[in-house]
Formats: C-alpha cells, sequence, structure tokens
C-alpha cells in the first residue's frame, strides 16, 4: 500500500494537474501496478532538464512497482510537421530516427530504469493501418472539437493555414494510448488537449479511460519562456559537468525554487524553508543556487564532478581567474592569409554551435580578446585582423580557448 507521504509527493511536488486526480489516487491505492505512458517523436536527439521533470515522475512511480511504458514516435517523425511551418520539425529518414531515438533513450535511462521500461515502437501498429482504420479513426471526432486546441484556434481565428495533416497528430497519439493499453499518460501542459483525446478515444473503443498526468513546463535559462533547443535557453542531459553547474547558476533567483522543486529531491519543508528566506530577503540566493547546481550537476555526472565543477565555478566566475587548463587550438591554417571572421573562428574553436550562435554572441558583447599585458578587449566586430600566440578568446565567463 502507498504511504501518505509517498502519495502526497506522487500527486503535489512537480505536478500541475491530474485528470481526473481522484480516479488517479483510487488506482494507486487499489495496488494493481499501472501502465504509464510517455511518447516521444525522435525528432532531435537530446534531452534537456525540461524533459527530466516528467521522467522523475515515472521513476517514483517505477520504484513502487508501476510500469513505464515509452512509445518511440518513429512513424509520426517521418511525416514531420506537416504544416511546413516548424524547423523543429523536419522530415526525417528512417535512419535519422533510429538514430535520434538511441540517443534519446541512451539519456531517458539515466533517469527511468531501463529495466523497468518496456519501449514499444509506433510503427508496430501504424505500420499495418489502411485507409479503412485511418478513415475509422477520424470519425470519433469533429472538426469543431480539434479547432478547441489552443493553437488551431489561434491560427483559425487569423484566417492561417492547418493542414488536415496536423489535425491527425492528436488522433494518432491518442490511438497510441489505444494500442498499448494506457493507464497512466504523462505529459507537459501545452499537452493536454492530445492527452485527453486519448483518455476520450479509450472510452469510445471500450478501454476504461487514462489518466492524465500534466507536468509544469520549466522555464529556460533565459528566465521567461519554456526551456527549447531552438530557443538556445537549455541546459542538456550531455553537457559537461562544467557547463551544466554554470548554467544552472545563470538561472534568475526566481527560478531557485521552481528549479528544486521539479529536478531534486529536496524535502517539501527544506522548499518552503528557502522560499520564505529568498522572499523575506534573510539569505543570499546565491548560496542556495550553488546548493541547486550541485544537487543538479551530481544527478548527472557524479559527486566527484559536482565538486569539481564548483570549484572552477568560484574560481574562475566568482573569482575571475583563467583556468590552468583551457584547451588550445591552432589558427595558422585560418588566420594566416586573410582575415578571418570572427564568428567562423568561434566555430572552428568549439567555443560556438553554430554560425548564428556565434554572430548572437557577438552581438550579445559575450565574446572578449584576453591578451598578456593588455586590458581585455570585447570583440564586437566580425573579424579578427592580428592576432599573438597565447591569445585567449573567452565566451561568455566559463568558456575559453588559447590561440596557438
Amino acid at each position: 500500500m502507498i504511504s501518505e507521504s509517498e502519495l502526497d509527493i506522487i500527486t503535489r511536488k512537480g505536478v500541475k494537474e491530474i485528470i481526473s486526480e481522484t480516479e488517479f489516487i483510487e488506482m494507486l491505492k487499489g495496488g494493481k501496478p499501472l501502465r504509464l505512458k510517455m511518447g516521444f517523436d525522435p525528432s532531435r536527439p537530446d534531452i534537456h532538464l525540461g524533459h527530466v521533470v516528467g521522467l522523475r515522475k515515472l521513476r517514483q512511480l517505477q520504484d513502487l512497482g508501476h510500469q513505464v511504458i515509452l512509445i518511440v514516435g518513429d512513424w509520426t517523425a517521418q511525416i514531420g510537421d506537416p504544416s511546413g511551418q516548424s524547423a523543429t520539425r523536419p522530415m526525417l529518414t528512417h535512419e535519422q530516427v533510429v538514430a535520434n531515438a538511441e540517443s534519446y533513450m541512451r539519456q531517458f535511462f539515466q533517469v527511468v530504469d531501463q529495466d523497468r521500461t518496456q519501449v514499444e515502437w509506433q510503427s508496430e501498429w501504424f505500420g499495418k493501418f489502411t485507409l479503412s482504420d485511418i478513415l475509422g479513426l477520424t470519425s470519433k471526432f469533429t472538426v469543431a472539437q480539434f479547432l478547441e486546441r489552443d493553437d488551431f484556434a489561434k491560427r483559425f481565428s487569423e484566417h492561417k493555414p492547418i493542414a488536415i495533416t496536423e489535425l491527425l497528430y492528436p488522433l494518432l497519439q491518442a490511438y497510441d494510448s489505444v494500442a498499448i493499453e494506457s493507464d497512466v499518460e504523462f505529459g507537459g501542459t501545452d499537452q493536454m488537449f492530445n492527452l485527453l483525446v486519448g483518455r476520450e478515444l479509450q472510452g469510445m473503443m471500450g478501454q476504461k479511460p487514462q489518466q492524465c498526468f500534466l507536468m509544469p513546463i520549466l522555464v529556460g535559462t533565459d528566465g521567461v519562456q519554456k526551456m527549447s533547443k531552438s530557443l538556445g535557453n537549455y541546459i542538456a542531459l550531455e553537457e559537461s559537468a562544467d557547463d551544466m553547474y554554470g548554467k544552472i547558476m545563470s538561472l534568475p533567483d526566481n527560478l531557485i525554487v521552481p528549479y528544486f522543486e521539479y529536478l531534486t529531491d529536496i524535502k517539501t519543508s527544506d522548499l518552503d524553508a528557502i522560499s520564505a528566506e529568498i522572499s523575506e530577503d534573510r539569505a543570499n540566493p546565491m548560496e542556495f543556487k550553488k546548493q541547486l547546481s550541485w544537487d543538479i550537476t551530481n544527478s548527472f555526472h557524479g559527486r566527484e564532478s559536482a565538486t569539481d565543477a564548483q570549484t572552477r565555478f568560484e574560481s574562475v566566475v566568482q573569482g575571475r581567474n583563467i583556468p590552468i587548463d583551457i584547451p588550445t587550438y591552432d589558427v595558422s591554417n585560418l588566420l594566416s592569409s586573410q582575415p578571418t571572421p570572427l564568428n567562423k573562428l568561434l566555430v572552428e574553436t568549439g567555443l560556438a554551435a553554430s554560425s548564428s550562435e556565434a554572430k548572437r554572441l557577438i552581438n550579445q558583447q559575450a565574446v572578449e580578446l584576453i591578451r598578456e599585458y593588455e586590458e581585455a578587449a570585447i570583440l564586437d566586430n566580425n573579424q579578427i585582423t592580428s592576432w599573438h600566440t597565447g591569445d585567449i578568446i573567452k565566451v561568455g565567463k566559463r568558456r575559453f580557448v588559447k590561440l596557438v
């Protein structure tokens, strides 16, 4: 039997809404292992901390004896974004889908217990679908019902096109629930409509309707928008310990409490105390942020790496020291013949992931040239005309490369 303290953690901590909470609690107290569904479209290979909010809840329920079923949306991922308006949902080949899925699952199982997870590929059932099956599925709902979804309603009111294929997406996700006989489906609050369609479709097809477990949306490092790779405000699971620690330290103070709640095992009483001390200005938020950064980095990199990352952060960022072991880069070929665009140099040295990110960093005046016996200079133009052996390019507060 589940204890009241366990029930409180499951249903209250890091949870936005459960539909229906009463039914869900009754199912938990019933003692029968529940089938917990979470699906993903492998359109990208990486997981960030925004995904971890839901994964932690799955792990908590796994530890109580429940079964996680991971749906790999390999069928829908190959279609991509049917509206043609999303650069983040391109059409993918089967090989790309498989590669992304393998990367995703490697990270997924850093949080969720692999031995207690059932992996299902969507193509196992949709690969056998006929036109008759599709028509039967579409007959279950009306266009008016689907236009109630926020993004559809907004585009419809603005006379923007909505592809018929787009209307199939909620149906396909809903049928996943039917195919695996889901008891509970997990998703962010932005997925509420799709989860409810699954609940309704199950009822129509003679199954017990699933419960919808809605997770809060994690705000990204910009402190404003949902964490997203496309917005560049994310913290990836496979980032280095230094980058993970440093990015968490860069969060606005108002995100300390929600990050503790959604991403750590902190006790509710301790979380309340931290919240009170911050809101009443009785403590320096920096100390709580260090604790948060260490806790999360420890979860994915281990105690030693988290402690080393904290030490380097205190030395480099807070102490404004240059690390001893910074990487070097031979730029002879780049700079010998003609001036090299700075954005190209940042990409070549690994200080930026892409040319667009490099240009953004330059525009934000986040790139510095550190040269012996000279003041550090902000590089606010788009090229380097001269350099010296030993010059250091610094990006932000934590990234360095020495030019040789």
